[in-house]
């Protein structure tokens, strides 16, 4: 079996011109070589994978070179490479010190390669100051690092630096053809695309999967071949996502979805994969905008023909939506509800109808609707008929009679106020009364109804009387004075101050009471408030029930619903002298019991006997 040699090193540039993606920098210093011009101090910095160390190599070779020596040499013997993530201590700063001061046997220069020098330690780069200040003439020094914020400034100060920058997705796939050319690998050009992008700049990256994927699918490398291998939602399904959207297909959105996560894509990956998608078609809208879409030619054909079938306002918004979604998906407890959510507000935007209405402040503006009071005046006058055999009107009828008088929009009074209060007056029972009428106006020929309408019309009188009593209009002097009716016997029912109940308890039965309204908190669904809640044991003092807390946020959370829990344990306790009192202890902290002991602790807390009852039976815990 013949050695494999990964592509990286295989195809690895030995020259300035096979450099991918660098042309400035490798101009940079083939002129200052020809010229003369080269620095004793060069740091080459970048992300990784962009030819830093490649370019040092060849620099190292390239000036040593004057004409007479054989293709092949390498000048390994004046080339020193030191890996600084290994080499970092003053020690072998020094041994370096001593080696430069060794001339070179065989050429020109020597030349020094330090790698990941932004881990050599403070001492170590304090000590090779002086001599990368004032280096013997023989000496260049090459330091390459992908973290340059990491390096002193004295050592910046005393470099020529040049920033190696990532490599685009276009150089990439380039590159990448020609190294599948070689190698008589028949590649898709949307195959490649897609490595280049999953590279992010990186070629050594890109080289590495793209032997990966062969090593896959061998001589033929295809599109579907790359994305099942490399886990890569395949551009079409954001095509197939984004034609759902547009037409407002909820359900089939949702079942998209559902089948994407179940090949094992992550949701965070497809939200930002679609908010990308977004973006790439709002570049395409514009032919300004069109050379921002790094996809290939057949791919770029089916994002100019979907950018014609959307709006500039749809992709904005859709964008707006996907990024909000992708910010705050580490931190939902439920991701999948949110990004769902995410898809049928997106799905919901060119729904006809439903288009949100924002106001300057970006909230959505609430349209009030204004009932004439005239509107009242038939509802008044069709409820003071008495519901006899000619005049029983349906239930729906009725109930929307009803609706119509209980609406809480807001109503505007005019002039025809004086109007109803005069009908109102000529008719005081028609709408509090409504039994009453029914049986004064009953007469023999009435009797002889069928069970069926009498029944509507009782129901019907029945709802009204039921309405008349919870809430009272607002639109004539009569229904003023029957609020202040209504609120003299609200005061009328509210219990003796001198009657109240003072019945004595334990603090055992407060501890009963305090759960039972947990529990019911617990039913309500506030479990923020039952977390507080059951934080800490209550302590009684008396008549007052003594309560510990954190923060001030906890305290004030508990103090809204101080009134109702008051209620709550006077009530069942019968003591209306217990009262709350509530401090704050910031040493106070939830203590969370984890092992078997600490759970035991937490128990006796609350029940002492607990202690005693291992100790008569000589339990383990």
């Amino acid at each position: 079996m013949e050695h494999f040699i990964v592509s990286a090193r295989k195809y690895r540039p030995t020259q300035f011109k096979d450099v991918v993606g660098q042309q400035a920098i490798t101009n940079t210093l083939n002129n200052a070589i020809e010229n003369d011009h080269l620095a004793q101090a060069l740091l080459f910095t970048g992300p990784r994978g962009v030819g830093k160390t490649t370019c040092a190599r060849i620099l190292a070779k390239k000036i040593n070179q004057d004409g007479t020596q054989q293709d092949d040499e390498d000048f390994a013997f004046n080339i020193f490479e030191l890996d600084a993530a290994s080499n970092n201590s003053v020690d072998d700063i020094r041994n370096l010190i001593d080696q430069v001061r060794i001339p070179p046997q065989v050429g020109s220069y020597k030349v020094y390669i330090i790698d990941e020098v932004h881990m050599l330690s403070s001492a170590a780069f304090n000590a090779f100051l002086k001599t990368l200040e004032e280096p013997p003439k023989h000496a260049i020094f090459i330091l390459a690092t992908t973290e340059k914020h990491k390096i002193i400034p004295t050592i910046l100060s005393r470099c020529q630096i040049f920033d190696f920058r990532r490599i685009t997705v276009s150089d990439i796939k380039g590159h990448l053809a020609e190294v599948a050319k070689q190698e008589g690998i028949d590649a898709e050009d949307d195959a490649l695309h897609i490595i280049a992008q999953k590279a992010d700049g990186a070629l050594r990256d890109a080289l590495s999967i793209f032997d990966r994927v062969v090593s896959f699918s061998g001589k033929e490398l295809t599109r579907q071949a790359v994305t099942e291998n490399l886990n890569v939602l395949d551009y079409t399904y954001y095509f197939q996502i984004t034609d759902l959207l547009l037409e407002n297909n909820i359900p089939k959105v949702l079942l998209s979805y559902n089948s994407i996560l179940a090949k094992g894509f992550d949701g965070h990956h497809f939200i930002m994969g679609l908010a990308s998608h977004f973006r790439d078609l709002l570049v395409c809208k514009s032919q300004e905008t069109i050379e921002l879409l790094e996809v290939g030619e057949q791919v770029k054909a089916m994002y100019f023909e979907q950018s014609q079938k959307t709006s500039h306002s749809f992709l904005i918004d859709a964008i707006d939506l996907a990024n909000s979604c992708d910010l705050k998906y580490k931190t939902s407890r439920n991701q999948r509800l949110l990004i769902e959510l995410c898809l049928m507000q997106l799905a919901s935007l060119t729904a006809s109808g439903e288009k949100k209405k924002h106001s300057d402040n970006g909230a959505i503006s609430k349209k009030r609707y204004v009932i004439p009071p005239s509107h009242f005046k038939v509802a008044e006058k069709e409820e003071t008929i008495p519901p006899t055999t000619e005049t029983a009107t349906p239930e729906t009828n009725s109930e929307t009679t009803v609706e119509k008088i209980s609406s809480e929009d807001t109503v505007y009074a005019s002039n025809d106020d004086a109007k109803l209060d005069e009908e109102e007056t000529a008719q005081p029972t028609a709408v509090a009364e409504p039994n009453v009428n029914s049986k004064t106006q009953e007469t023999e020929g009435e009797k002889s109804v069928d069970d069926s309408g009498v029944k509507m019309a009782d129901k019907r009188s029945q709802i009204i009387t039921e309405h008349t009593t919870k809430k009272v209009s607002a639109l004539s002097l009569k229904s003023i004075r029957k609020k202040q009716e209504l609120k003299k016997e609200q005061l009328a029912n509210q219990p003796d101050e001198e009657n109240l109940p003072t019945e004595s308890f334990t603090e055992d039965e407060m501890r009963t009471a305090w759960t039972q309204y947990a529990k019911k908190v617990e039913a309500d669904g506030k479990y923020n408030l039952l977390s507080h809640l059951t934080m800490g044991i209550p302590k009684l003092d008396g008549s007052i029930i003594h309560l510990e807390f954190p923060n001030d946020t906890i305290k004030v959370e508990v103090e809204r619903e101080k009134y109702d829990l008051l209620g709550f344990l006077r009530n069942t306790l019968k003591n209306y002298d217990i009262d709350l009192d509530i401090l704050v202890n910031e040493t106070v902290q939830k203590k969370y019991a984890y092992t078997t002991r600490e759970k035991f602790d937490k128990l006796t807390e609350k029940n002492p006997a607990l202690e005693k009852l291992r100790r008569e039976f000589d339990l383990d815990i």
